[in-house]
C-alpha cells in the first residue's frame, strides 16, 4: 500500500477481495482502515468482496469511517447489486459523496445483464471490466490469442463496459494488463483504450502508472485541434463551422472539450 501511494496514480484501490486469502480477511480490513486514516495524494477506493460471499457488509463496516472516495464492487451482476451496496454504505453511515465502481463482466450473468439493462445509479461513478474472472466463469482456456490480443467474448465484454458507462454517465476504466514487464504491450493497449473512449486504465504494478499516464495524455496536436475547433464554432455561433476544409458540428465540440478536460487533468 505504501508503494502504491507513492506511484503517482490518480486513484488507489485497496483490494480486500481476490488479493487476500480467506484466513486473512479480518487482518486485511484492519490494515486497510488504518491506511485509509492517513492522507494520500490520490483518491482512495476499496474493493470489497462480492455480495455472494456474505463478506461485503463487514468490509464496508470496517472502512466506512475513513470515508473512502469509492467502493469497487466485483462480480456485480446488475443494478440491484449496485443498489444493495449503496444501501449498505448508507446504513453504515456513509455519505452521498461515496461512489461505486462496478465490475460487471466477471460473470456471464453480469455481462449478459450489462448488455440489455441500464445500470445507472446515483452512486455509480465508474465501470471497469476484467477478463480473468470471466474466463474462469466461462470455462475458457485463455482470453487472449497468441499475439496477446483479446479473443472475441472478451472484446465484447470490453466494448459493452464502455457503452454501459457512456449510457450511465460514468467513467469507463479499462482492464489491467497483467504482464507488468511488457511496457510496449501496455502502451499499445492503453492507447487503444483511449482511442475507443475509455477515460483510464487499471494498473497491476506501480511501474505501469507512468506508461498509462503517457498513453492517455493528449498529444500537443490533439490539444491544438481541440482549441481550434472550439474557437471556430464559437466564432460562428451557429453550431456549425469549417476548419481546414472539414465541417464541424456538435460531436466535434464534445470531443474537443473532452480532450481539453483530459489535458487539464494530466
Amino acid at each position: 500500500m505504501t508503494r502504491a501511494a507513492e506511484s503517482g496514480a490518480d486513484a488507489l484501490i485497496l483490494d480486500l477481495e481476490d488479493a487476500v486469502a480467506p484466513a486473512n480477511k479480518v487482518a486485511a480490513r484492519t490494515e486497510a482502515a488504518r491506511f485509509l486514516a492517513e492522507p494520500v495524494p490520490m483518491k482512495r477506493f476499496v474493493r470489497v468482496n462480492a455480495l455472494a460471499t456474505g463478506l461485503t457488509e463487514e468490509d464496508v463496516a470496517a472502512t466506512i469511517a475513513a470515508a473512502p472516495d469509492c467502493y469497487v464492487l466485483p462480480k456485480c451482476e446488475g443494478p440491484d447489486d449496485i443498489e444493495t451496496l449503496s444501501g449498505l454504505i448508507a446504513k453504515l453511515g456513509g455519505g452521498d459523496g461515496i461512489g461505486i465502481m462496478s465490475i460487471g463482466t466477471e460473470t456471464v450473468r453480469g455481462l449478459r445483464r450489462l448488455m440489455r439493462e441500464d445500470w445507472r445509479h446515483p452512486r455509480l461513478t465508474a465501470f471497469a471490466w476484467g477478463g480473468e474472472d470471466l474466463s474462469a466463469d466461462m470455462g475458457a482456456e485463455r482470453n487472449r490469442d497468441a499475439a496477446g490480443a483479446y479473443l472475441g467474448p472478451f472484446l465484447m465484454a470490453r466494448d459493452h463496459t464502455l457503452l454501459a458507462a457512456l449510457e450511465a454517465g460514468a467513467e469507463a476504466v479499462d482492464a489491467v494488463f497483467t504482464d507488468f514487464r511488457d511496457e510496449a504491450g501496455l502502451m499499445r493497449e492503453a492507447r487503444l483504450a483511449k482511442t475507443l473512449g475509455f477515460s483510464g486504465k487499471m494498473a497491476i504494478h506501480p511501474a505501469q502508472v507512468p506508461v498509462i499516464h503517457a498513453a492517455f495524455r493528449p498529444e500537443p496536436a490533439e490539444v491544438d485541434w481541440a482549441k481550434a475547433v472550439i474557437a471556430a464554432l464559437e466564432a460562428t455561433g451557429e453550431g456549425v463551422a469549417s476548419l481546414n476544409g472539414m465541417m464541424l458540428d456538435r460531436p466535434h465540440l464534445i470531443r474537443a472539450r473532452k480532450i481539453l478536460e483530459c489535458e487539464a487533468r494530466s
